[in-house]
């Protein structure tokens, strides 16, 4: 059965994954608490098919709609997307970081473990659970998390390891560095850097920017996903990143030379978020190893598409909030 549940749908993530396994030849139900958003930020409606069905279903309430829906499309797989994923706004709320993140996650575990028709379930981590770190980070790391969003997604993996040692729940895990590409949320650093760029307004790099990150496309995270959540057995973690790290400060840099923009003129130094990272570099060894994954698409190659898709959508992206908006 070539179906797959995926939490999370109109997520960044959740819905480039879509396209990729809709144009795989799989049947998708799509889970998210939110309406699906304009076409510009949803890259499945960029594919003409029949194969996709959407409910609109929040994972703190509707546990109950969520688990019946699963039911009668009888997936063998599931994968979760769906987290409260800013940074520097669970200081503000971390209640319902925890809330999310770990309570909704756990009372829905308890429902999926009782789904015999389940092979797999892909929990889509973050590498943040393993806080600032120095020299390359394997997946036997142990977590150091440094945020109330990075504690509330290592709890909810532990749960999850618990689950699987104790109840047999067939879990895997991702942890991949910052994926970007054509569709991302406006407020994310690259397609913000665009906008910015095009409407002449000024860039706040928190701290000057010197945080270093492996940035890696979308598309090779979605590639690596599918064949882990088809093909690995629980419970395995994967590390999915590239090889190349850059500061925020030569990644904006490195786009303003691209649109033959000034980077002085551009940018705005303001103080470093709070708890945030300096530094986490990820091994993807293990899935090279294993699954024989690496990157395909560059850096370079990756900012020229999404300058171009930011370019030819900007009419509809300038009615859309450049900064994030919390929703409870």
């Amino acid at each position: 059965m070539k179906k797959i549940v995926i939490i999370g749908s109109n997520s960044f993530s959740g819905s480039s994954f879509i396209s990729y396994v809709l144009e795989e030849g799989f049947e998708v139900l799509g889970i998210s608490r939110s309406e699906e958003k304009s076409h510009c930020f949803l890259p499945y409606k960029w594919i003409e098919t029949k194969k996709f069905i959407f409910r609109q279903l929040d994972l703190n309430v509707n546990t109950k709609e969520i688990v019946e829906e699963i039911k009668k499309f009888e997936a063998n797989y599931i994968i979760n997307f769906a987290a409260q994923s800013m940074v520097a706004e669970s200081w503000k709320y971390p209640e319902q970081w925890y809330q999310t993140n770990v309570v909704s996650n756990v009372v829905l575990f308890e429902k999926l473990v009782r789904l015999d028709f389940v092979k797999k379930y892909l929990h889509v981590s973050t590498p943040e659970v393993y806080g600032s770190c120095t020299g390359m980070v394997q997946e036997h790391q142990k977590v150091q998390p440094s945020t109330p969003y990075a504690t509330s997604r290592a709890a909810c993996d532990l749960h999850l390891s618990n689950l699987n040692r104790v109840r047999g729940f067939p879990v895997v895990f991702t942890r991949a560095a910052n994926v970007f590409g054509p569709g991302q949320q406006l407020y994310r650093i690259i397609p913000k850097t665009i906008l910015f760029i095009l409407t002449k307004r000024k860039l706040q790099l928190h701290g000057g920017g010197g945080s270093l990150r492996s940035f890696i496309h979308i598309r090779d995270v979605s590639k690596a996903s599918l064949d882990i959540l088809l093909n690995a057995n629980p419970p395995n973690i994967f590390h999915l990143s590239t090889d190349k790290y850059i500061s925020i400060r030569d990644l904006v840099r490195l786009i303003c030379t691209k649109m033959n923009a000034n980077f002085e003129s551009l940018v705005e130094i303001s103080p470093e978020l709070p708890g945030k990272d300096a530094a986490y570099l990820l091994s993807s060894s293990k899935a090279n190893k294993e699954l024989n994954w690496k990157p395909e698409i560059s850096l370079e190659d990756g900012l020229e598409e999404t300058i171009e898709w930011v370019s030819e959508n900007l009419d509809i992206l300038l009615k859309e909030p450049f900064e994030y908006i919390h929703k409870k």
